[in-house]
C-alpha cells in the first residue's frame, strides 16, 4: 500500500504523520533539526514504508518544532530550542571544533514536556507499549530523542540517533545507566563541519558505558543521512517490529 500523509496537532505540536493506513503495530517519532522544517524528515518515513515490507505496520510521526525561524532568516524553519546561529556559523567555517558536553539549554525541558505529552497521546490513541515505539531525529532533533530517551521511565524500544552529539553531560551521563539493553543506532560523518565526529564518539562511549545495545555507523561525509545510516535505522526499525 502507498503511504498516506496526514496533518493534525497531537498535544501542542503540529506534525505530519506517515502510515499506510494498516492496523498500527509500531510507531516511530522522529525530530527534525535545526532550522529545518517541520516536514524535511517526511520523505524518509515514506521510503521506509515503500522499500521495506516488514514496516508496513509503523505509523511515523514527524513533529514541528515551535520556534519559528522566520525572524532569524530561515523563512519556514524550526527550532526547538535557540542557538546562537553566527556563533555556528563563524566555528564552521573557521573549523573550530565545538565541544557542547556543558551546553544545558535553558528551553530543553519545556520542549521536552511537549514531546513527553505528544507521546502519551499516541500511547493512549494506539494501546501501545512504549516497548513498540522508536524515538530519534537528526541534529538537534536526535539530541532531543536522546533527551527523552534518558529521562523517560519506561524506555522506548529504540532510539535512533542521526548526526547527534553529546549534550547536558552532568545530566545525562548519570542517567545513562537506565540505558541498559535498549537498542541505539547512532550514525556521523567524518567530515561533520557542524557537529565534531569526536563528540558523537564521546556519546555512543556513554552508550556504551550505560549499557545500551549500541551500534555506530561511520561514514566519509559532513551533517547528512547517507543511505548507509538510513539502512542502520531501517534495521533497528525491524528489530524492534519484530517484537511485537
Amino acid at each position: 500500500m502507498q503511504p498516506q500523509i496526514t496533518r493534525r496537532h497531537i498535544a501542542d505540536l503540529d506534525c505530519r504523520v506517515v502510515s499506510t493506513g494498516e492496523e498500527i503495530t509500531n510507531v516511530a517519532i522522529f525530530c527534525h533539526g535545526f532550522g529545518a522544517p517541520g516536514t524535511d524528515l517526511v520523505p524518509l518515513g515514506e521510503e521506509l514504508l515503500r522499500a521495506l515490507p516488514e514496516l508496513q505496520g509503523y505509523q511515523f510521526i514527524f513533529p514541528a518544532a515551535p520556534i519559528d525561524m522566520t525572524e532569524y532568516g530561515l523563512p519556514g524553519g524550526r527550532a526547538w530550542w535557540m542557538i546562537d546561529i553566527v556563533k555556528l556559523q563563524q566555528a564552521a567555517e573557521q573549523g573550530d571544533f565545538r565541544d557542547l558536553r556543558k551546553e544545558s539549554p535553558e528551553d530543553l525541558p519545556v520542549v521536552r514536556g511537549s514531546m513527553l505529552a505528544l507521546i502519551e497521546e499516541v500511547k493512549h490513541e494506539t494501546r501501545l507499549p512504549l516497548s513498540q515505539f522508536v524515538l530519534g531525529g537528526f541534529s538537534q532533533g536526535s539530541m532531543l530523542a536522546t533527551n527523552i530517551t534518558l529521562h523517560l521511565e519506561e524506555k522506548p524500544g529504540g532510539l535512533i540517533v542521526w548526526s547527534g552529539t553529546l549534550l547536558n553531560e552532568d545530566v545525562w551521563r548519570p542517567l545513562a545507566s537506565t540505558l541498559a539493553g535498549v537498542p541505539i543506532m547512532q550514525s556521523h560523518g567524518h567530515q561533520d563541519p557542524i557537529l565534531p565526529f569526536e563528540a558523537a564518539q564521546w556519546l555512543h562511549q556513554m552508550f556504551e558505558e550505560g549499557g545500551a545495545t549500541a551500534s555506530f555507523v561511520e561514514f566519509h561525509g559532513g551533517h547528512a543521512i547517507p543511505p548507509q545510516a538510513f539502512m542502520g535505522a531501517a534495521e533497528l526499525l525491524k528489530q524492534v517490529c519484530s517484537h511485537v
